[in-house]
């Protein structure tokens, strides 16, 4: 089995949450990779693909934000099991009004900046998926989510397995209380 960890908008593989889930899952001995991806979302979901398809093993993903997007056209494309973190279900709406603010965008990671532009809101267009019927999901949601309605992922994804936790915010505040369950989930334990 390997468990690829798909980071939000504007982080890194190197981010705080990913390396959280890196020394875990190495505690665990369960094979973990978090790839650092492009900000453009055809290079990021293709480097995704060639992962996947390069394992003889299974797959798992965990996906936080933009990277629950992601994970849900992958884990429908794949069949795949996937736990979603505050996902953005809908990126291409949630990422549009950044457009207006201003096209240069801060990476949380190394605090360098990156243009979005509109060809990339479209690009996200393509993974959108409008029918779940093949992933098979956990879904980790914070009400106090700053950034994304928790209730948007309940609608898209009513037959997933869920926790929902009143407050936090959209990093998903201590997430390593649920590191075990996360884990049981991937590896059917």
């Amino acid at each position: 089995m390997m468990i690829i960890y798909i980071h939000g908008f504007g982080s890194s593989g190197k981010g705080k949450k990913a390396l959280r889930f890196k020394n875990y899952f190495k505690s665990q001995n369960i094979p973990f990779i978090s790839p650092s991806l492009s900000y453009v979302p055809e290079l990021a979901i293709d480097t995704l693909e060639q992962l996947i398809e390069s394992y003889n093993e299974e797959v798992v993903l965990i996906g936080s934000s933009l990277g629950g997007f992601y994970s849900i056209y992958l884990a429908e494309k794949y069949e795949l099991k996937s736990v979603l973190i505050n996902p953005a279900v809908d990126s291409p709406n949630t990422l549009k009004y950044m457009l207006s603010l201003d096209s240069m965008v801060k990476n949380y990671y190394d605090d360098s900046y990156f243009e979005l532009n509109k060809n990339h809101i479209d690009m996200l267009l393509n993974y959108r998926v409008k029918d779940i019927k093949k992933g098979e999901y956990l879904l980790l949601l914070q009400t106090g989510d700053d950034v994304l309605d928790y209730k948007d992922t309940l609608n898209k994804l009513p037959n997933a397995k869920c926790i929902v936790e009143e407050g936090g915010t959209h990093t998903f505040e201590g997430i390593e209380r649920y590191f075990k369950k996360i884990k049981n989930f991937l590896v059917n334990i």
